[in-house]
């Protein structure tokens, strides 16, 4: 059966959460959206492995489940920062565990490495390689995966302190690494275009820091199997079981073009190599974003496909389609009504953006929302690139191209790759 996964989330106990992340809200709006598999996130912070203990129950298939049953992955993320060949490098991992057990084992191996309680995504100097071996001594079932492999500060690939390749990064231990998460500002065709990438499994989360519906299940993976930890495991190993992703078109995420924001400045890769990654306004260096970065590592031509590559859907979310038909900002009570209402008509977000047919949606909606909801499943909703921090923004109208920056605009108009500006 199809289980839509999201396996990089954060707690309150992460910086930049609010007070109410906890794993009722997040169980609750999990169901709204149509995630059928949460991880914990954090389990490395002391209060929120309590918490984990107090609300959710392991059973003998590696699951964690709540009170009411729903499914839950033990799942952390750690920061390390240290330097390698002379170059400071900076690399998020998404770990995922098959007990508590393990939890423990994990955790006591960080303490002797520093601190784990002032953050839930806490921060250690222990390179790639070092951290893999011993993590491995701890448990073969434990899977490590390089977060958000492309973001320019904290990815494998980054362009400010990453590496070229996983072997790179993890040397000898790049044997234990068998998936990659793409992050919001990459999809599977991007990373399709490095042939060193291959092996790897691609998946995608939300990494989300708030349990609001645009933010949680926002990009995810969707695995076909019965659900145990072991599957999982198998999935991300074998790719036996992995049935695809859903993403957000990368221009939405927040570097896909390079760019500079404090000039409003956002340019496709080929401007910005012309200007040798110079802003044009200020004559700083601009952030290098993600699309420029997989041309410069690539080995095949854009629109390459690998045999036996796993399918994809690239969806807004639904908040952000009702925010912009409305005018209303997403969180408004606008918003809430109709996104409450589609909800109460067909059961989840995910079901509504992928499965309702136009007619059944306009006859509980109206035709103009129905219509956008389609426009968005078939991939025909045209994005302004984000860039340096800067989320992409989604053109519905004419009148949506009127909020873009007219420094934006300007730095732009020569490059066709998003429409015509």
């Amino acid at each position: 059966m199809d289980i839509i996964a999201d396996l990089h989330i954060h707690s309150r106990y992460s910086r930049a959460t609010g007070k109410d992340l906890n794993l009722q809200n997040l169980e609750r709006y999990a169901l709204i959206k149509g995630v059928d598999l949460l991880g914990t996130g954090d389990f490395t912070h002391p209060k929120w492995i309590d918490e984990i203990k107090e609300n959710l129950t392991e059973d003998d298939t590696g699951i964690l489940r709540s009170k009411n049953g729903y499914p839950f992955v033990l799942q952390s993320e750690l920061s390390l920062i240290y330097s390698q060949e002379g170059k400071g490098r900076r690399v998020h991992l998404v770990l995922l565990a098959p007990n508590l057990g393990v939890v423990r084992q994990i955790t006591d191996y960080l303490l002797t490495k520093g601190r784990i309680d002032y953050d839930g995504r806490p921060i250690f100097g222990i390179p790639c390689p070092e951290f893999t071996e011993s993590i491995k001594k701890i448990s073969n079932d434990i899977e490590i995966i390089p977060a958000h492999v492309w973001t320019p500060w904290f990815g494998l690939f980054g362009s400010n302190g990453g590496f070229d390749s996983v072997e790179e990064a993890f040397k000898d231990q790049a044997k234990h690494i068998f998936a990659l998460e793409t992050g919001l500002s990459s999809d599977p065709p991007m990373n399709w275009r490095l042939s060193k990438l291959d092996r790897f499994s691609l998946v995608s989360t939300s990494d989300l820091h708030s349990y609001w519906p645009w933010r949680i299940g926002r990009e995810a993976t969707i695995f076909d199997m019965d659900l145990t930890y072991d599957n999982i495991i198998k999935a991300l190993r074998t790719k036996e079981g992995l049935g695809g992703t859903i993403e957000v078109d990368p221009n939405y995420g927040k570097y896909h073009f390079t760019g500079h924001r404090n000039c409003n400045v956002c340019l496709d890769p080929k401007r910005s190599r012309d200007l040798k990654d110079i802003c044009p306004v200020c004559g700083k260096k601009m952030t290098v974003g993600v699309l420029e970065r997989v041309d410069e590592l690539a080995d095949r031509p854009e629109g390459y496909r690998p045999k036996n590559s796993k399918p994809f859907k690239s969806l807004i979310p639904l908040s952000e389609i009702l925010s912009k038909l409305l005018g209303k900002a997403v969180a408004t009570n606008a918003v809430w009504k109709e996104y409450n209402n589609l909800i109460s008509h067909f059961k989840s977000e995910f079901n509504i953006m992928l499965n309702v047919p136009e007619e059944e949606i306009a006859k509980a909606s109206n035709t103009k929302i129905a219509e956008m909801i389609i426009r968005n499943r078939e991939g025909r909703v045209e994005i302004h690139p984000g860039y340096d921090g800067e989320y992409g923004i989604p053109i519905f109208s004419d009148e949506d191209r009127k909020t873009i920056k007219k420094s934006d605009v300007r730095v732009m108009q020569k490059q066709t790759s998003i429409g015509d500006f």
